[in-house]
């Protein structure tokens, strides 16, 4: 038996874009030849017969429509904003090696009495307040003392070159959460679109590709600090130059490389900072991050979630997000708690917490509709199977018949083997894709790279395969969120293939 699946869009497993021309901003709407707003846009497309008319789905559109007509003038506040921080943190940096300089200074001239005694005397003063003596004549902890050199000179600079400039009120984000197939996607990419052009810093991540780049820029810098300490010398150029003798010169190093350690502390915070900038570090101005299908899989998943949203959401960054729960809803686990409770608590100051409450799923609505194509071909008998071959001759000799095998990059410097394709076409079994050690990024690499996928021998899942069914879970994710098309030859139909076998059927994870 086969199914005809028309598209992308069609059971979870593919997706078609509902919106195929780009939307523009509207910073003038008043004019009669304005492009249409969002929300006329999506009125348009329901008019059109393209959308089927939501209650839910225009209230969330009304809403990203009103965040829109606000992120202009934030734009501006942001620029005029990102030019008085350049200014301060290159006056701090001035005054802040000025003191440097005069510390070193003075121990040059001191021999190290008169500086470290008053910087000693500050020290004690501090260890006694916060209990760090246990006793008297207890051993004072390593790095005590550069610690408290820090903080005296973090205080200095605050009275010489003022406090860090205030970020302007940002606009509230939106969080959309509501049942799979409800539209939430759809309208997010709606509102991500219309910010072309009117906002500088945008991004936009599945949950799956938002991991992995954490990941990647935590290496990056984990890396780097690592790099940096093995090198021999540590003293830089700036330092050689001084005229100090040698043991003065590692003290400035030392005080350097402690700087950065401990900005380096929360590594989460150094990532978040570049996480939505792109190359072009001299352009300055707002940042939106448009985040699909937010998840605490794991304490990992919370932990770095919590760190990021809450640094970006902290300085000025505009956040829509997507979800199947409500934020308090995330963890029902309850998995790091106290940190799981600081996102919500971030995220429920930032954003407008919005349900769709449509129990529609329009992608099956879509696929009911129309049925100009068999994507999903089942069970594994052998005139099914036929046919799933057949479909694959017909799409590969519509480009050129070439069938090749090849190699894909993938993150962290790995590869993925492709065994067949063809201009854009890429053909797998079930077990090769979900039954090895791959995962997201292998999956986000094939979807990058390739515009039909074709995956055979799909099982029926159960717990006894439970990680094979998780890759697939997956992959699927990424399919559908690169827009690939997909074909599949399965053991049963799309509706009966998570429901189990004889060894017992999935979590409601799976389902």
């Amino acid at each position: 038996m086969r199914r005809g699946i028309p598209s992308l869009r069609s059971l979870g497993l593919v997706k078609k874009s509902a919106i195929s021309n780009k939307i523009y901003s509207i910073s003038l709407r008043f004019h009669s030849n304005s492009p249409p707003s969002l929300l006329e846009k999506y009125k348009n497309l329901v008019e059109q017969g393209k959308l089927q008319n939501d209650p839910y789905q225009e209230r969330v559109a009304f809403e990203l429509e009103k965040l829109l007509s606000r992120l202009q003038q934030y734009e501006r506040d942001m620029e005029d904003y990102h030019v008085k921080l350049a200014e301060w943190e290159e006056k701090r940096e001035e005054e802040r090696l000025k003191l440097l300089v005069k510390e070193a200074k003075e121990k040059q001239e001191t021999g190290g009495g008169g500086i470290w005694m008053s910087m000693n005397k500050q020290r004690d003063r501090i260890l006694e307040k916060f209990a760090i003596f246990g006793k008297k004549g207890a051993e004072i902890q390593p790095g005590v003392g550069r610690w408290v050199s820090y903080l005296n000179r973090e205080r200095k600079l605050n009275s010489l070159v003022g406090r860090r400039p205030v970020v302007p009120p940002a606009p509230k984000g939106l969080y959309i959460y509501g049942n799979v197939g409800s539209g939430k996607t759809m309208l997010m990419d709606m509102f991500y679109s219309a910010t072309e052009g009117m906002v500088k810093h945008r991004r936009r991540f599945h949950f799956h590709e938002a991991m992995l780049n954490i990941n990647a820029h935590m290496h990056k810098i984990w890396k780097n600090q690592v790099h940096g300490k093995s090198l021999q010398s540590n003293i830089s150029s700036w330092i050689e130059n001084l005229p100090f003798d040698m043991k003065v010169k590692e003290w400035l190093a030392a005080e350097e490389r402690y700087k950065q350690d401990v900005q380096m502390k929360n590594i989460l915070l150094a990532v978040a900072d570049e996480f939505l900038i792109d190359q072009q570090a001299d352009e300055r101005g707002a940042s939106i991050l448009c985040f699909d299908e937010i998840q605490t899989v794991d304490v990992f998943a919370i932990v770095a979630l919590s760190g990021i949203l809450s640094r970006l959401l902290s300085t000025g960054t505009v956040l829509v997000a997507t979800s199947n729960r409500a934020p308090r809803e995330l963890n029902q686990d309850g998995m790091q708690r106290d940190i799981f409770q600081k996102l919500v608590s971030k995220l429920e100051e930032h954003c407008e917490i919005i349900l769709i409450g449509s129990e529609i799923d329009y992608r099956r609505f879509i696929a009911q509709r129309s049925n100009d194509q068999v994507n999903y071909f089942w069970p594994l008998e052998s005139s099914t199977l036929k046919q799933f071959e057949k479909m694959w001759c017909q799409v590969t000799n519509q480009l050129g018949g070439q069938i090749t095998s090849e190699t894909i990059p993938v993150m962290f410097g790995r590869v993925l083997d492709v065994p067949e394709s063809c201009n854009g076409v890429a053909k797998f079994t079930f077990e090769y894709l979900c039954g090895r050690t791959v995962g997201a990024a292998d999956y986000i690499a094939l979807a990058k790279h390739y515009h039909t996928v074709f995956i055979s021998d799909i099982p029926l899942m159960s717990m006894e395969i439970r990680d094979k069914a998780r890759r697939f879970i997956t992959l699927i994710d990424e399919l559908y969120n690169h827009h690939c098309c997909l074909f599949c030859s399965a053991a049963s139909s799309i509706d009966d293939l998570f429901q189990g076998t004889e060894e017992g059927t999935l979590f409601d994870l799976e389902r």
